[in-house]
């Protein structure tokens, strides 16, 4: 009698046990994502005052920012302005590189992207990457034409253009398009160490395809930072949007 008082006993702290553990890794992953919804505002807090600076810097139209632009576009350019520094095939592997991030290329990995999140039901997550992108689109434009920003006519453009500087598309819609894609797909996964790769892929893209625009002459560095600033700063408000509209929505 006595071994089944202290069996039952044991039994009843490893429940009591089991059921705290339980309740602390429910309370951890709450204020997980808690902390992680609060960083995304702040970051994006911060990536709209980036911008605003540049911004700032910008529709002066002198000082360090104009100074900035031309130092760093002749650096990318041996004594002819016309030739970017580095062999030929180079030259080609960052044409190649600046067309991930052109229209065709991101509207591209965005269809395939909604029809693959279309066939798993995924619905909220394909509002969240067509809002993302039309809204960044829409966005970019606007201020193309709003700043109305001549491009650099300071070196020969390796790649031909026809819009407006500031901001950079390809900068600034790459950023939106494989950050906010790149968001999706970490969360998909359950280590920290992919997650990790996932994002640090996504931003080492965005960062290779904004430096591809300076390097090829099409656009003044400070177009290209302000693209990054605005980019990064609408994947997360977007992201943050989704997250608290599927909390919202959620049963309680």
């Amino acid at each position: 009698m006595g071994t089944l008082t202290v069996a039952a006993a044991f039994s009843g702290v490893d429940s009591v046990r089991h059921g705290v553990k339980r309740k602390l890794g429910s309370l951890l992953e709450l204020a997980r994502r808690e902390i992680v919804a609060v960083a995304a505002f702040f970051g994006a807090a911060l990536a709209l005052l980036g911008f605003a600076e540049i911004t700032d810097e910008v529709t002066e139209g002198e000082g360090e920012a104009r100074w900035f632009d031309e130092s760093l576009l002749l650096a990318l350019r041996t004594s002819d302005p016309a030739d970017p520094i580095g062999p030929r095939w180079f030259e080609e592997a960052v044409a190649e590189i600046t067309a991930l991030g052109g229209f065709g290329v991101l509207a591209l990995v965005t269809l395939l992207v909604l029809g693959w999140l279309a066939l798993q039901k995924k619905w909220a997550d394909a509002v969240l990457v067509l809002a993302a992108t039309l809204g960044g689109t829409a966005i970019s434009e606007g201020l193309k034409v709003g700043f109305a920003r001549p491009r650099p006519d300071l070196v020969a453009h390796v790649a031909d253009v026809t819009s407006m500087s500031f901001p950079s598309g390809h900068a600034m819609l790459s950023a939106v398009t494989y950050l906010t894609l790149g968001a999706l797909l970490a969360h998909t996964q359950d280590r920290t160490r992919e997650r990790s790769y996932i994002l640090g892929a996504a931003i080492v893209m965005t960062l290779l395809i904004g430096m591809s625009r300076i390097y090829l002459g099409v656009h003044w560095p400070t177009d290209v930072l302000a693209g990054w600033c605005l980019g990064a700063a609408w994947a997360l408000l977007c992201w943050l949007a989704a997250t608290l509209l599927t909390k919202k929505a959620a049963p309680a």
